[in-house]
């Protein structure tokens, strides 16, 4: 059935419930000459009369009475289409459908869940966790919350919380292969590799003491790669070697002495934070609109994965 038939079946409903086509056109906002045509060309299209006409009023033949019942169905069907996309365009509702880094999503946003979905009862939430980039138009995703620099994409991205990542390392390592005092003497220690860093094995920094900024970029080696944040905090808390991490990652862990901040006079030299990306779209949809609000009200500018890192 094409989409023309359709049409014309709910005109034809419509004529035949409001008793006239003047009447008809008025509530379509149609003319009545184009009333008329649509239901001309449905009866030529069916090969019989569905209506009498005369010029005091119409009735139904037959043919027009059985028609007029499964028209009548369309009608209802093609309004209650109409009914479910606007009350979802209202308020967040229906299933909504995130991609997050593994380390982030699982501290950060799953325990979030639960008081998102009290606050909005009718919403539900499909939650993919992964450290691998993903394509979000192929897979479907409505959105992703993805760390560190963003390269060049059609997405659109709003920024939901500054990204501090610290150099970190056990005391039990500190102890035997002693505390470098400035980047470049990493060169010399047993660094733990992110699988899916960019850039290739450099860490980047730059000084931030007093109005002394220099940017130095360290080439570091090691023999752990590891592709997940909490991995590579577990390996790095047993004494494995130095590694760069995310605050939301190993702040609880510094705070409670498994491993220790080093190089604090220096800052992560790798632009960028902690964003919410999702297709570009004329309409953001509410329960997309709502999730990025959730999140910005909850971390805050200062999030408070940060508040025992936080460099004085």
């Amino acid at each position: 059935m094409k989409l023309e038939d359709v049409t014309a079946m709910v005109v034809f409903a419509r004529v035949v419930e409001l008793g006239g086509f003047s009447a008809a056109a008025q509530a379509l906002g149609l003319s009545k000459s184009a009333v008329s045509k649509q239901i001309s060309k449905l009866e030529d299209r069916l090969g019989t009369r569905l209506l009498n006409r005369t010029t005091r009023q119409l009735s139904l033949t037959e043919a027009g009475a059985a028609f007029f019942e499964r028209c009548q169905r369309v009608e209802a069907e093609a309004l209650a289409a109409e009914e479910a996309v606007t009350h979802l365009a209202e308020a967040p509702r229906g299933l909504l459908k995130v991609n997050a880094a593994l380390s982030f999503g699982a501290r950060h946003i799953a325990p979030a869940l639960p008081d998102l979905l009290t606050q909005c009862p009718e919403l539900e939430v499909d939650l993919s966790l992964n450290d691998r980039p993903v394509d979000l138009v192929e897979e479907g995703y409505d959105l992703a919350v993805r760390i560190g620099k963003l390269g060049d994409s059609s997405l659109v991205a709003r920024r939901l919380a500054p990204l501090r990542r610290l150099v970190i390392a056990s005391p039990d390592y500190l102890a035997r292969r002693g505390r470098p005092e400035h980047p470049n003497d990493l060169k010399q220690h047993e660094c733990l590799l992110y699988a899916y860093q960019t850039g290739g094995q450099t860490w980047s920094f730059r000084h931030a003491a007093g109005d002394d900024e220099r940017d130095v970029k360290v080439r570091i080696a090691g023999r752990l790669r590891i592709n997940n944040g909490d991995a590579i905090l577990k390996a790095c808390a047993a004494g494995q070697g130095i590694a760069l991490l995310p605050s939301f990652i190993c702040g609880e862990a510094t705070a409670e002495g498994a491993v220790e901040r080093l190089l604090p006079d220096w800052e992560d030299g790798v632009a960028g934070g902690i964003h919410a990306v999702f297709p570009a779209s004329r309409n953001l949809s509410p329960k997309v609109r709502v999730f990025i609000d959730f999140l910005l009200t909850r971390f805050g500018s200062e999030p408070y994965w940060d508040a025992p890192v936080k460099r004085p």
